[in-house]
């Protein structure tokens, strides 16, 4: 069955990863908000990412796209919520966040 057996260029490629290895889509965009900032200035910064990544891709590509070195990472799922307006219901898409800590001495300008 060795005929239909996918090669890893193939795998890669439809999983969106570069030459580099890490994910291209991972980080969505760096989350701004009055907490971040203040974890910011003690090494930890927080990021929006996809649904469908892990922390190893997470750290890779925050790796290649900041020049830093990644530490730890935790992720934070939020869920959908319901929502009420103009008399209508709805619902608001939850996100999934990431908290990158680096080692000391890294810096990420954000802003």
């Amino acid at each position: 069955m060795a005929i239909f057996k996918k090669t890893t260029k193939e795998v890669k490629a439809k999983k969106g990863e570069s030459a580099l290895g890490s994910r291209v889509n991972a980080l969505v965009c760096p989350h701004i908000s009055e907490k971040a900032a203040i974890l910011a200035e003690k090494g930890t910064y927080v990021f929006e990412v996809a649904r469908d990544t892990n922390k190893i891709e997470i750290a890779k590509a925050v790796a290649t796209l900041y020049n830093v070195t990644p530490v730890r990472v935790n992720i934070i799922n939020l869920p959908d919520t319901r929502v009420f307006v103009r008399n209508r219901n709805g619902v608001k898409a939850g996100l999934r966040k990431a908290l990158v800590t680096l080692k000391k001495g890294d810096k990420i300008e954000i802003l």
